[in-house]
C-alpha cells in the first residue's frame, strides 16, 4: 500500500510517501513542490496542480493524508493557503484517491507523542523512524511525511479506519 502525505502550501507544498506491507513501512521519502519562481498566485496554483499530478501518476498512492486547515492570525495567508489546498484536493479527487485529514496537533501527537511538538522535534523523529538519507529537505517535506505516518499509524492500529 502507498500513502501520500501532503502539507499544502502556495509557495512550498510538502509531500511524503510511504510504502507499506502489512504493519511495516518498507520505503519512505519526502520532498517539496517549489512554485516560488512563478510570477503570481494563479501561475503558482497551475504549477502546483501540474507537478502534483505527475507525482500522483508516478506513485499511484492508495490513500492521501492531508493537513487540515488551522487558525492563523493573518487572514490573507489563510485564504491563499485555502486556494492551494483546494488545488491539492482537486488533484487527489481526480485520481480517485481517498482523502483523510489530520490537524497539525494530531500529526505531532502521532509522530512525536505530544501535540505541542516543534518542527525540529518532528524532523528529528521522522529521521529516527525512517533513517532518511537526505538531511537538508525543507520542513514542509518532513511535515508531509509525518502526515503520512499519522495515517499509517491509524491504519496499522485500526483506529477509526
Amino acid at each position: 500500500m502507498m500513502i501520500v502525505g501532503i502539507d499544502p502550501g502556495s509557495r512550498y507544498c510538502g509531500y511524503g510517501l510511504i510504502q507499506t506491507e502489512g504493519r511495516k513501512v518498507i520505503a519512505a521519502g519526502c520532498d517539496v513542490i517549489d512554485v516560488t519562481r512563478e510570477p503570481d498566485l494563479g501561475a503558482r496554483l497551475v504549477a502546483l496542480y501540474q507537478r502534483l499530478d505527475v507525482i500522483l501518476c508516478e506513485y499511484k498512492p492508495d490513500y492521501a493524508a492531508v493537513e487540515a486547515m488551522f487558525f492563523q492570525k493573518h487572514i490573507k495567508s489563510i485564504f491563499t493557503l485555502g486556494h492551494a489546498r483546494g488545488v491539492v484536493l482537486l488533484a487527489l479527487a481526480q485520481h480517485k484517491i481517498p482523502i483523510v485529514e489530520y490537524s497539525p496537533r494530531e500529526v505531532k501527537k502521532a509522530v512525536v507523542g505530544g501535540g505541542n511538538a516543534t518542527k525540529a522535534q518532528v524532523r528529528y523523529m521522522i529521521h529516527q523512524i525512517y533513517d532518511l538519507k537526505q538531511q537538508n529537505a525543507h520542513d514542509d517535506a518532513y511535515d508531509a511525511l509525518a502526515i503520512a505516518t499519522a495515517h499509517f499509524n491509524r491504519i496499522k492500529w485500526n483506529v477509526n479506519s
